[in-house]
């Protein structure tokens, strides 16, 4: 159902062949990459986050990591990951295939910078064994998500 709901926003804006469907797991960066053939990084990892009142979805690369200072810094509190269960009750969708779109209700979305590294890169689709292909000029322009910088990398971009 949830990869469902990915295709038909993607459809509404002709973007629908950018879903990627495989009999591979791709429920994490390292099997996601492996996966598509891409480097780790090209994944686009969406992590579902709290900021003091606020639940947000922050969008990046899939060796980054959030720096806490950097998020404090950005929505004033510092992240806590939500658990597994509120996951699917904000966005529909299991964790290890949550898409920065497609969800339940509308949820706030944020892109890393550090996805501007990468030409492509493949944010999930919905389901633990799917992704979508986009530049991240596209998935900023299909989330109306706004930039950020509130994560570190730990290896070389290429």
């Amino acid at each position: 159902m949830s990869t469902q709901r990915v295709h038909a926003f993607l459809d509404e804006r002709d973007l629908a062949p950018r879903l990627i469907e495989t009999d591979a797991d791709t429920s994490t960066v390292e099997t996601a990459a492996a996966a598509l053939g891409v480097l780790p990084a090209q994944i686009a990892k969406t992590l579902a986050l709290r900021a003091g009142d606020r639940t947000l979805l922050v969008v990046a690369c899939g060796d980054a990591r959030i720096d806490n200072a950097k998020f404090r810094a950005q929505f004033g509190a510092k992240p806590r990951m939500l658990s597994a269960p509120e996951v699917e009750a904000l966005t529909g969708q299991p964790v290890g295939g949550v898409s920065p779109f497609g969800h339940l209700e509308a949820v706030e979305v944020w892109l890393d910078a550090s996805l501007r590294a990468f030409d492509v890169v493949y944010p999930a689709g919905g389901s633990r064994n799917s992704a979508v292909r986009l530049t991240p000029s596209e998935l900023a322009d299909v989330t109306g998500a706004g930039w950020v910088d509130v994560t570190r990398t730990a290896g070389v971009q290429a």
